[in-house]
């Protein structure tokens, strides 16, 4: 969910890139910014890998308990024997864009991916809430850490990475400041959920406004709750859930924070500054130029994000 709860953006972090493009447009000048940093396309976000017929890719359907429901669950397995470096990948709020692509990336590149839906979303039984949401990616986590999903799924427990977009970001950005179970984390232009709701309260002639910006988004998707009621609970919270509380904790693990420039990032930026102040040298910043969804990047999207789990399996390899 973009956080139309927030008055315009700021500047991005970091520079934006070239995308291949037709004769005619590489011809027309590139904005200032575009070529500063150029994005590494690993040949995972483009290419498959030779198959592996031994021990071929796969895709399984699980439901991951939170709280007596079953979660509706992808389980997407990387080809190769033995164990295998492992993400949660969360979708925000609804959950329009799920990243599957990312998904499908991350695991051309040697990764189990496991991606779901929070309890009363798309279909899960439950009823939907920020605070249920929160719980469900606990539940999930310690689905992964059971011993039995371990062996079943060929995940390495020493090798998993939480991930998460918007809302999904905000989540994983949590647990990661809280638990010792993954080695690192990727935030894709993350909610700040505290942050916009203490904006929404210091403005709150633009709290209808905001609520039905919300709403456009949710269609059928969620249960047991509405734009109303989640903009209420986000206010309860403006003082506990703010990502900048937990800079000092993000800044001891591996970090990637991608911004976008027409989406979160005047919250992004803050966050990245307050990791980078307390020792932030595992932080890995950058702020594409596209909206909330990275709907006109999605090849660089997948670039970073690929890349930096490349780095990542690399280190951990090397201290395994």
């Amino acid at each position: 969910m973009r956080t139309r709860f927030v008055v315009p953006l700021a500047l991005c972090l970091a520079a934006g890139l070239v995308q291949a493009a037709p004769a005619a447009q590489r011809a027309a000048p590139a904005p200032a910014h575009a070529n500063a940093h150029a994005v590494p396309i690993p040949r995972a976000v483009i290419a498959d890998p030779a198959p592996d017929p031994r021990h071929p890719a796969a895709n399984r359907e699980v439901l991951v308990m939170s709280h007596g429901d079953g979660m509706n669950a992808l389980f997407m397995l990387a080809a190769g024997a033995g164990p295998k470096p492992t993400m949660l990948l969360l979708h925000g709020l609804p959950g329009n864009e799920q990243n599957l692509d990312l998904a499908q990336a991350a695991r051309r590149a040697g990764w189990n991916v496991l991606t779901l839906h929070y309890r009363g979303s798309w279909g899960s039984p439950g009823r939907f809430s920020l605070a249920n949401a929160g719980e469900d990616v606990d539940a999930a986590m310690a689905y992964l850490g059971q011993p039995e999903v371990q062996q079943r799924y060929l995940i390495d427990p020493a090798r998993i990475v939480i991930a998460g977009h918007s809302m999904g970001g905000f989540f994983a950005a949590r647990y990661a400041a809280r638990h010792d179970d993954v080695i690192g984390a990727i935030l894709l232009d993350p909610w700040n959920v505290g942050a916009s709701a203490r904006n929404l309260l210091a403005h709150p002639e633009g709290r209808q406004d905001a609520i039905a910006a919300m709403g456009e988004d949710f269609g059928n998707a969620l249960a047991g709750t509405d734009a109303a009621a989640l903009t209420a609970e986000a206010e309860r919270h403006a003082r506990d859930w703010d990502l900048v509380d937990d800079a000092a904790r993000l800044a001891a693990k591996p970090l990637l924070l991608v911004g976008a420039e027409r989406g979160n990032a005047k919250q992004v930026a803050p966050l990245a500054d307050a990791v980078r102040t307390r020792d932030g040298k595992l932080l890995r910043a950058r702020t594409l130029a596209s909206d909330h969804g990275f709907a006109d990047q999605r090849i660089a999207l997948s670039g970073l994000v690929v890349d930096w789990l490349d780095g990542l399996r690399r280190a951990a390899g090397a201290n395994h």
